[in-house]
């Protein structure tokens, strides 16, 4: 059983660890002009992290059913420091996608630790815990901005690197006196183990459309958050890093809709999350195209679509959960490299689509990963019912 201070401890340790990946988006003006490279180059340090996030899920997170998951997680998350340590002292932009390689690849601790909050909450209380836990990690995502924003501008890009490499030796240690011991009683190899993952994407068809929706959901997620420090930072706005940092609050309310998809997973209402999620984030993509004019519509539109992306998510999670409570590790890596690869391909893509034709051809980009996330969601609840 979890206790309510672990349950938190584990959020908030989630939520540091991930928080690696996202520091960079409200700098990447500021890393652009400092390393005097284009746009599009700097934009590739969200790509590194998103790929090496994914290769890290794909690679790493199976070893929770080999090893010991309390030994595992504290050794991810030292080597994760180490990566946020090079980003620090990183003398050119190579160095930086080096560093960001490291810690995003490590930094796939947090589904580690989701899972095994899972497995350790009662049955009545899974969607809750889930919930929690991935609340703490949405709120590691937005925070990581607005911090990262403020420091930039009050000290320096580096400093931000600096903090975050003490912030996960701290968490680290906490971690490493209160997690329990836990060990899977699965007996595999290795590459029994890869082979296996692979396998349930051939054999969990509830796995193969949970994880084309997620993929599509985090995309449209990357989409808006990588190219929006080149519209902030440039006329109209012309803000600075910190004010650019702090729209990452705008999407605290996705942290109240990760609890409450996760009541209505509890509920047998999951798919309902979906689709209120996937609904929301097309509303979103119509609010932002006018988001180059104006603040309101900009914020309205950030709200939204972090609390449709959060929705959806969730509502994933839960389902994949419920499939095979022994491989819960495996199904959480094969549905969450899906998710990372499509959170890379989209901000590739928006960095490009903003290169070419501006904020609106992001939007129009946006427009259509949304129509067609609700198209596949129709498609499968009504012709296939494996939703």
């Amino acid at each position: 059983m979890l206790s309510p201070l672990l349950v938190l401890l584990m959020a908030v340790a989630t939520g540091v660890a991930v928080a690696n990946n996202y520091y960079v988006q409200p700098l990447l003006d500021t890393i652009a002009n400092y390393f005097k490279v284009s746009h599009t180059a700097a934009g590739m340090l969200v790509t590194t992290a998103q790929l090496f996030y994914g290769a890290g899920l794909l690679l790493l997170v199976p070893l929770a059913d080999m090893v010991e998951r309390r030994r595992l997680i504290i050794v991810m998350m030292l080597l994760a420091t180490v990566g946020l340590f090079i980003n620090a002292m990183a003398p050119n932009l190579y160095w930086l996608l080096l560093g960001t390689a490291v810690a995003g690849a490590c930094s796939v601790v947090a589904q580690v630790l989701v899972p095994l909050a899972a497995t350790l909450a009662d049955p009545s209380q899974r969607g809750r815990v889930v919930g929690t836990v991935m609340g703490g990690l949405l709120l590691g995502i937005l925070l990581a901005r607005v911090v990262a924003g403020m420091i930039s501008t009050l000290v320096s890009w580096q400093a931000v690197y600096w903090l975050a490499a003490m912030a996960m030796l701290l968490i680290t240690l906490l971690l490493a006196r209160t997690l329990p011991v836990y060990r899977t009683e699965t007996v595999i190899g290795y590459r029994e183990l890869m082979r296996s993952l692979l396998s349930l994407f051939g054999s969990e068809p509830k796995l193969r459309s949970r994880s084309f929706l997620g993929g599509l959901s985090f995309a449209m997620f990357t989409m808006f958050w990588t190219p929006l420090a080149f519209l902030l930072a440039n006329p109209p706005y012309e803000y600075s890093d910190a004010t650019i940092g702090l729209f990452g609050l705008a999407g605290v309310a996705g942290v109240a809709a990760a609890r409450w998809a996760g009541k209505l997973a509890d509920a047998g209402k999951g798919n309902t999350g979906t689709w209120l999620g996937l609904g929301c984030s097309l509303v979103s993509w119509m609010l932002l195209f006018f988001a180059g004019n104006s603040l309101l519509l900009l914020l309205a539109g950030v709200v939204l679509l972090d609390l449709a992306v959060q929705m959806t998510h969730v509502s994933n999670q839960n389902v994949i959960y419920s499939l095979q409570q022994q491989l819960r590790n495996r199904l959480n890596a094969g549905y969450m490299t899906c998710y990372f690869i499509g959170g890379a391909l989209g901000s590739w893509v928006s960095v490009n689509l903003y290169q070419f034709g501006g904020w609106t051809a992001v939007c129009a980009g946006g427009t259509v990963l949304a129509l067609t996330g609700l198209a596949y969601t129709w498609f499968k609840s009504h012709a296939v019912q494996s939703l």
